[in-house]
């Protein structure tokens, strides 16, 4: 009989090399960024840079999950919602410090996501479907509960500085989302070289293949959606305070699961780099055609419709696989 070998075998220190070949280019990318937060003085330019980290932070949480792990999800507003709401309720009727309050929502995220992954897995769900019939419950439940500020929702008083984690000027906020991108770029590269990354693509590729070698796929699949939706929570508390303001269809509305999904397709599921690139485009896409057609309702999602469309027929690997193309 022919024993059946894990791919992961016993080449963490080999693994560990790979990633620190990572670390420089992340650092690097880190630093650039810094550099160019901090000597940009056009208030649109520092605008776009910050909404492009935080479209960039969505795109790399989805991939987590969704990349990494080939569970797709339609749903991931859910988790953006649930750190926004927890992060302001924190605040506004707990009197709890921002950053405190930052740690929570993180923490509560990623409650959410345990608990909808462990009902998707375990009882043979259809997490994409699952997730996002979760996220329409939460809205309706932030609609009706006087917590949520119902339909109004909830806006935070302005109080700029660094312990209330508000700043006059979008770079701040810039610096702080770069921050969680240069975090999210680590927990990839991890995902890229380490023996549980290993595991959660073996799952993707071949389920039965990987329980056949000892993977419990359960366990997987369920410690990559709880890191999918921590980042995914921060991204919405720093959505928070970086408006002052949320409302059940910001939270919990279509628009935030798709620009997460389409951002990390675009640039390439499964890699490093990719949701970066994905999310810088997209976000180019929608500056350019929102000067030339306004605040067209819904054209956004039509141009991120015909460039997914474009993307999964002539580079299926993403902006990211040109190179190997």
């Amino acid at each position: 009989p022919v024993a059946l070998a894990p791919p992961w075998g016993d080449g963490a220190q080999r693994h560990g090399g790979r990633m620190r070949r990572d670390l420089p280019f992340i650092v690097f990318f880190t630093a650039m960024m810094v550099e160019t937060i901090g000597v940009l003085d056009s208030g649109v330019w520092i605008n776009f840079v910050a909404m492009a980290l935080l479209a960039t932070l969505l795109a790399q949480a989805w991939n987590l999950l969704g990349g990494f792990g080939g569970q797709f999800s339609f749903g991931h507003a859910l988790f953006f919602g649930c750190g926004a709401y927890t992060q302001a309720i924190l605040q506004l009727s707990g009197g709890l410090g921002a950053w405190p309050a930052l740690a929570l929502s993180v923490t509560v995220a990623a409650a959410v996501g345990a608990a909808v992954g462990a009902l998707s897995f375990r009882y043979g769900l259809r997490g994409s479907y699952f997730a996002l019939a979760c996220a329409e419950v939460f809205r309706v439940g932030a609609l009706s509960l006087d917590i949520t500020g119902g339909g109004v929702g909830l806006m935070l008083p302005l109080q700029e500085g660094f312990s209330r984690l508000q700043f006059g000027s979008r770079k701040g906020y810039a610096l702080v989302l770069l921050a969680f991108v240069a975090a999210a770029l680590v927990v990839s590269s991890w995902l890229r070289h380490s023996r549980f990354g290993a595991q959660l693509q073996a799952v993707r590729d071949n389920e039965d293949a990987a329980r056949a070698v000892g993977v419990d796929p359960f366990t997987v699949k369920l410690r990559a959606s709880m890191m999918s939706a921590a980042f995914m929570g921060a991204a919405g508390a720093l959505y928070l305070q970086m408006f002052q303001y949320i409302d059940p269809a910001i939270a919990f509305g279509p628009a935030i699961s798709v620009e997460a999904l389409v951002g990390a397709i675009v640039g390439g599921m499964g890699t490093l780099w990719g949701p970066v690139l994905g999310a810088v485009v997209l976000h180019l896409l929608a500056e350019g055609t929102r000067n030339l057609f306004g605040q067209l309702p819904g054209i956004n999602m039509v141009i991120y419709g015909a460039v997914l469309v474009l993307i999964v027929t002539f580079l299926p690997r993403g902006l990211a696989g040109l190179g190997r193309s």
